[in-house]
């Protein structure tokens, strides 16, 4: 019941009181003779209206609040602190104060719920992606390996070709699950992060010089543009960000053009600095770029996974990332390609 309710109760039952008063004077001197001056019926009618109104309020208010009481307790002491609950218990307001919690708990309880639905959902779309990954190179292998249990071993023209693809599922399975468990590790907070002061430009030659050979089967050149040609210093997990440019930069080769570019821009934010790994690929649709740091969501889906991966690089990316303290975010154009920028803290 709403306060503004309870205030109209009290505010008829004491016009009632006042007008039954009136009538039993209008009675009374007519009847009985009984005199009392004009002034003093009024006085005492005010009185009387004033008194039976906080009179009603008080007992309604109570009567109310005695019927509710056990869900008022068990709403409130799930929300407030001790110090609170008798402070908010002994107000003058308790309906309003139980409205106002009860209200207030519904839309916890929505919100639980809903996020629930959400993780629900998350869920089972997370384990069905799992199943998907994991399932084509196990049947893969299983292919590859009953062929060869068939006869295709002593096949010197297949033998080894399809051990090879055998090796080539099983590291992209061993890719998966280490990927899932470095994620895992950083959700739950357990992932050990040592920052310390390091060269970001020094990290980026090493990157290039760790992809070069698969740069050049593309003939993809290889590029940092600073302008200021001097070490720049950041505070950060050094191998976490060794694993981001890793993770951008071989994407950019990856789905990169034949004989095309990556280059890695250094631009100074003041407190931070931001890099920008850049491409001259195919680029991604605008409706994929919301979804793109989504585990396993892959914008071009037959393309990916000719290209092999684990479909987590770049989810893992925005969680060692975000576990800086910084932000990532992607812009593309199709036909011209993409940039994936990050910040990281500036440290002289």
């Amino acid at each position: 019941m709403k306060y503004s309710n309870l205030n109209k109760i009290a505010l008829n039952l004491s016009l009632l009181i006042v007008l039954f008063f009136g009538l039993v004077y209008f009675v009374a001197s007519h009847l009985v003779k009984i005199e009392i001056g004009f002034l003093p019926f009024i006085l005492s009618e005010i009185l009387l209206f004033f008194f039976s109104y906080f009179l009603y309020k008080y007992t309604i208010n109570k009567f109310i609040y005695e019927k509710i009481k056990l869900i008022y307790k068990t709403i409130h002491n799930l929300k407030a602190p001790k110090t609170q609950q008798n402070k908010i218990e002994n107000s003058s307001d308790i309906i309003s104060n139980v409205n106002q919690q009860v209200l207030s708990w519904a839309q916890d309880k929505k919100e639980e719920i809903d996020q629930l639905k959400k993780l629900e959902r998350y869920r089972k779309e997370f384990l069905g992606n799992v199943s998907h990954e994991l399932k084509t190179p196990i049947f893969n292998i299983q292919g590859y390996v009953l062929t060869l249990l068939d006869g295709g071993l002593d096949d010197i023209t297949i033998n080894r070709e399809y051990l090879l693809r055998t090796e080539k599922s099983i590291n992209r399975m061993i890719a998966i699950v280490e990927d899932l468990e470095a994620i895992s590790l950083i959700e739950s907070g357990e992932l050990i992060m040592k920052f310390h002061k390091f060269d970001i430009i020094g990290l980026v030659q090493e990157v290039f010089e760790f992809l070069e050979i698969k740069a050049s089967k593309k003939q993809i050149r290889l590029s940092i543009v600073n302008n200021s040609e001097k070490p720049i210093y950041v505070f950060a997990e050094k191998e976490r960000i060794r694993q981001v440019l890793i993770n951008l930069i071989d994407n950019s080769i990856k789905y990169g053009r034949e004989k095309g570019k990556t280059k890695v821009s250094f631009f100074d934010m003041d407190e931070n600095m931001l890099i920008e790994v850049t491409d001259d690929g195919f680029g991604i649709s605008q409706e994929d770029l919301p979804r793109l740091f989504e585990r396993f969501y892959r914008a071009d889906k037959s393309r990916s996974r000719e290209q092999g991966g684990s479909g987590l690089g770049l989810a893992i990316v925005k969680h060692l990332i975000e576990a800086h303290n910084q932000t990532i975010n992607v812009r593309s154009t199709i036909g011209i390609g993409s940039t994936f920028a990050f910040t990281l803290k500036k440290i002289k």
